[in-house]
């Protein structure tokens, strides 16, 4: 592919957030209140605070990035502002996929035109959308090629999906699932992962065709897990619960840029496309969705299950030249800011390897909450450890804990 450098791919990052009552930890609506203070921050530029669909979430976005220092700069900026704003509004931010809790009256929606008629063509289904993803987009030289990644990301797909899980929790409960947001989003006419094309013509026919049929009312309604950005020249992969912590967000980040320019480079090259039926990779995203990392997961080369870490196995080597054999990336050896310098990573393959030997067959993935001051815990769950205010270490097998205000 001419002009064709994967080390150069840029990329940015959106993430969804809940908003909850400091005591009843129920969410709440704060919204407009929380962008205003955000507004005000000299920390975040216009545009970088967005509503989302209910009044209890908001939306952040990064600007374009060279590199995954620069992805963790900006998180770690808009987080800590819009955690400060929340907290000027009354109310904490939390970063996880669905709510622990969930009030008996709904949310109210956004009051915007599109959100309203969101509202009327699916009401139940809207006042139970209290779920955040975060989403990855890539940058792509046009759009067939870009058709040509997605076809070739598909199969991976279910494996961000466990890689993502972060939304165990609905009602007070533990759903039993890793990733309930995926169950919950999969339920939209347009969603779960896409199906494959034949080129760029081929999605704007077919795109085309459910608006034409009046099944979804815009673009932005074709929730995918991945899809063509209809506002950037990017692929925007949309598998992921949104992450408690920064490290884990960025890592991901650095996998989907590693997908989407290794589908970009198989393509260049003509390598044989991986088959991915559609109703496998389907029931894959639901494997995935409930058993996280340990369990079993379908493997995108055999169409069998396989334990999780031999999975993710494959995903690295799969990856490996894009995530390793990369020439420096412009800034690495730049001045960093304290909050860069705070959330310096280890580098996506370790990660992911750490992540790989610490799954166990048969248990699905589960994080446990600390409950919001002035309320119980949620049935069957423990809280996290904690020893004065910090997370206290314990053996690798313990099951991670994690506060409801994981953004600041």
């Amino acid at each position: 592919m001419p002009g064709y450098v994967p080390g150069m791919v840029t990329l940015g990052v959106e993430e969804e957030y809940l908003l909850l009552d400091l005591d009843s930890g129920l969410p709440v609506a704060r919204s407009v209140r929380v962008r205003a203070a955000a507004d005000l921050s000299p920390a975040v530029d216009g545009g970088e605070v967005e509503p989302e669909l209910l009044q209890s979430q908001v939306e952040v976005g990064t600007p374009v990035c060279e590199t995954l220092d620069e992805v963790a700069e900006h998180l770690t900026r808009l987080r800590a502002a819009v955690s400060g704003a929340a907290r000027e509004a009354g109310c904490r931010l939390a970063a996880c996929g669905t709510p622990p809790l969930r009030a008996p009256t709904p949310v109210p929606v956004t009051a915007e035109p599109r959100y309203r008629s969101m509202a009327d063509d699916a009401p139940q289904l809207v006042d139970e959308q209290l779920i955040n993803g975060m989403h990855v987009h890539v940058a792509i030289p046009d759009r067939d090629s870009g058709v040509a990644a997605l076809n070739r990301l598909r199969p991976w797909l279910p494996v961000l999906v466990a890689l993502g899980a972060n939304s165990p929790l609905w009602d007070g409960g533990d759903t039993g699932f890793a990733s309930w947001r995926t169950l919950v989003f999969g339920r939209w006419p347009a969603s779960g992962p896409p199906p494959s094309f034949a080129d760029a013509a081929d999605y704007r026919r077919r795109t085309q065709a459910l608006l034409d049929a009046g099944t979804i009312r815009d673009l932005g309604q074709l929730y995918w897990q991945a899809r063509l950005s209809e506002r950037y020249p990017t692929i925007e992969v949309r598998a992921l619960d949104v992450q408690l912590e920064i490290q884990d967000a960025v890592t991901l980040a650095g996998v989907v840029r590693a997908l989407v320019t290794t589908a970009l480079g198989d393509h260049g090259t003509a390598r044989r496309l991986t088959r991915a039926d559609p109703e496998l990779v389907t029931a894959a995203v639901w494997q995935a969705a409930r058993h996280g990392t340990r369990g079993q997961l379908v493997h995108p080369l055999t169409g069998r299950s396989a334990p999780a870490q031999e999975v993710v196995a494959s995903l690295l080597d799969h990856l490996a030249p894009a995530l390793e054999a990369r020439r420096p990336e412009p800034g690495d050896n730049r001045r960093r800011t304290p909050a860069a310098r705070r959330h310096r990573r280890p580098s996506p393959v370790t990660r992911l390897s750490r992540r790989r030997h610490r799954s166990r067959p048969g248990t699905h993935h589960r994080k446990d909450l600390t409950r919001a001051p002035g309320t119980r815990p949620p049935p069957r769950l423990q809280p996290a450890e904690r020893s004065g205010g910090k997370r206290r270490a314990g053996p690798p097998t313990r099951r991670r804990g994690f506060q409801l205000t994981g953004c600041g």
